[in-house]
C-alpha cells in the first residue's frame, strides 16, 4: 500500500502590528509633521515680502513690524501653552493650534490691508508658539528613553520645513502667477496652510485613538503636584539664558550674515549662497547634536565646541571675510547646533511631562524675549559705526552662551524617573 504523504502544516498567519507600535509610529509622524510647520509661516514671507507690501500697500515701518512679530509671538504664546495643555491635553492643544495656524495662513494670503496681514500673522504663529513648547513635553510623555532621538527627528523636520518654505515660496508664486511672482504671491503664501492642516488632522487621529483605547479624554494629564517653577532655580534661569543667547545669534545670522559678506565685497548672489549654505547645515546638525547630547552624562564639551564654532566663524569674518568665506559659513552653521542642543536640554533636564512643559515654556519664552533686542541693536550699531560694535555684541552673546551652557550641561543629580527615562534623563527642576 502506498503511504500517505505527510500533510504540510499551514503557514502561520502574519501577526498584525501591535497596537502600541502603530500608536508610536503615528505619534512620531504627528511630531514630525508639527515640527515641519513650526517656521513655515515665518520663512515663507521674506522671499515675497516686496510683492506682499505692494499688494496690500504696506509701509516699510509696518513691514519691519511684520518681521518682528514672530519672536514676540513665540514668547507670549509660549507662556500660555502649558495652560492650554492642562485644559485640552497636550495633543489636543497642538491640534487646535495647528488648525488656527492653517486658518491664519489662508486669511493672511487673502488679506487686503496691512492691519489684517499683521492680525492674521499673529494667528498663524499660534501653531509655532504652542508647538515650540509642547513638542518637548510630548516627547517626554511618550518617549522618555529616546529624548535625543526624537528631538533629532523634530528639530531636523523643523529645519527642513523652514528651508523648504524659504526656497519654494518664490517658485510657487511664479508658477501661480504664470511667471510673475507679483500675481501669484497670495497662492504661494496660502499653500503653506496645507501641511499645517495635515499635521492638525494627524493629532486629531491621535486624540481619537487614545480616547478609544483608554476610555478617557485623550492627552489628559494627571493632577500631579506642580513642579518648582524654573524661574526659581539657578539652572532654570541658566537654560533660559542659553536659549536666549543662541536665539540672538540665530537671528543675527539670518538677518545680517549676508550683509557682512556684501560689505566685505561679495556680490549679492554670493552672499545669498553663503547664507543658504549656513542655513542648510541646520538639517544635518539637527540630526546629530541631540543624539550626541543624549548619549553623554555631561554635555559641556559639546557646549564648548559649538561656541568655538561660532567664535572661529565670526573671527574669520573679521580677519579675512572673503579669503575663507565658505569656511566661516561652515563654522557658523555648525555653531547653530546650539538650538537643537537647547531643545534637547529641556527633555534631559526634566523628569515628568509637567516639568518638561514648565521648563520648555519658561526657557523658550524668556529666551525669545531676551533675544528680541539683539537684531535691532546690531542694526543700530552697524549704522552708527560699521561692524566693530556688532561683533562686540556677538562676543558677549557667546560668553553668555558658554557660561550658561557649561552650567546646564554639567552632570545633574539622577531623577526619580531614571529607571524609565534612561541614564541621560536628569532633573534640573
Amino acid at each position: 500500500m502506498p503511504t500517505a504523504s505527510p500533510r504540510r502544516a499551514p503557514a502561520a498567519p502574519t501577526a498584525p502590528a501591535h497596537p502600541a507600535v502603530r500608536a508610536g509610529a503615528l505619534l512620531v509622524v504627528a511630531v514630525a509633521l508639527t515640527a515641519l510647520n513650526l517656521r513655515t509661516a515665518v520663512t515663507s514671507v521674506g522671499p515675497v515680502l516686496e510683492e506682499l507690501r505692494t499688494g496690500v500697500g504696506m509701509s516699510g515701518a509696518v513691514a519691519g513690524l511684520l518681521t518682528s512679530i514672530p519672536v514676540l509671538c513665540f514668547a507670549g504664546v509660549g507662556f500660555l501653552a502649558p495652560a492650554a495643555a492642562r485644559r485640552l491635553g497636550p495633543h489636543g492643544a497642538v491640534a487646535v493650534a495647528l488648525a488656527l495656524m492653517a486658518a491664519g495662513v489662508v486669511l493672511r494670503a487673502a488679506a487686503t490691508v496691512p492691519l489684517a496681514v499683521l492680525a492674521c500673522t499673529l494667528l498663524a504663529l499660534v501653531g509655532g508658539g504652542v508647538g515650540n513648547v509642547l513638542l518637548p513635553m510630548i516627547v517626554k510623555l511618550h518617549f522618555p528613553g529616546r529624548v535625543g532621538l526624537l528631538t533629532a527627528v523634530y528639530t531636523t523636520a523643523l529645519a527642513v520645513g523652514a528651508t523648504a518654505a524659504a526656497a519654494l515660496t518664490v517658485p510657487l508664486a511664479e508658477l501661480a502667477g504664470d511667471g510673475d511672482a507679483a500675481d501669484g504671491w497670495r497662492v504661494a503664501l496660502g499653500v503653506w496652510a496645507l501641511p499645517a492642516l495635515a499635521a492638525a488632522v494627524a493629532w486629531v487621529v491621535v486624540v481619537l485613538r487614545r480616547r478609544a483605547a483608554a476610555g478617557v479624554p485623550a492627552g489628559a494629564t494627571s493632577p500631579a503636584t506642580q513642579p518648582l517653577h524654573p524661574a526659581r532655580t539657578v539652572a532654570g534661569r541658566a537654560l533660559a539664558a542659553y536659549f536666549g543667547s543662541q536665539a540672538l545669534l540665530a537671528y543675527v545670522t539670518m538677518g545680517w550674515l549676508a550683509q557682512f559678506f556684501r560689505d566685505a565685497g561679495a556680490s549679492a548672489s554670493t552672499a545669498g549662497y553663503l547664507l543658504a549654505f549656513t542655513a542648510a547645515l541646520s538639517v544635518p546638525v539637527s540630526m546629530v547634536v541631540p543624539q550626541l547630547a543624549a548619549r553623554r552624562p555631561s554635555q559641556r564639551v559639546l557646549v564648548a565646541a559649538l561656541v568655538l564654532g561660532y567664535l572661529l566663524g565670526y573671527a574669520g569674518l573679521v580677519a579675512a571675510p572673503l579669503g575663507g568665506a565658505w569656511l566661516w559659513a561652515l563654522l557658523i552653521g555648525l555653531g547653530s547646533g546650539s538650538f537643537p542642543l537647547a531643545l534637547t536640554f529641556i527633555g534631559l533636564r526634566s523628569s515628568t511631562p509637567a516639568e518638561t512643559a514648565s521648563l520648555s515654556a519658561f526657557a523658550q519664552s524668556t529666551g525669545y524675549l531676551l533675544a528680541t533686542p539683539g537684531p535691532l541693536l546690531i542694526g543700530w550699531l552697524h549704522g552708527a559705526g560699521g561692524w566693530a560694535g556688532p561683533f562686540a555684541v556677538i562676543v558677549v552673546a557667546l560668553v553668555v552662551q558658554l557660561v550658561a551652557g557649561l552650567h546646564v550641561g554639567g552632570p545633574a543629580r539622577e531623577s526619580s524617573h531614571a529607571s524609565t527615562a534612561g541614564p541621560s534623563s536628569r532633573r534640573l527642576l
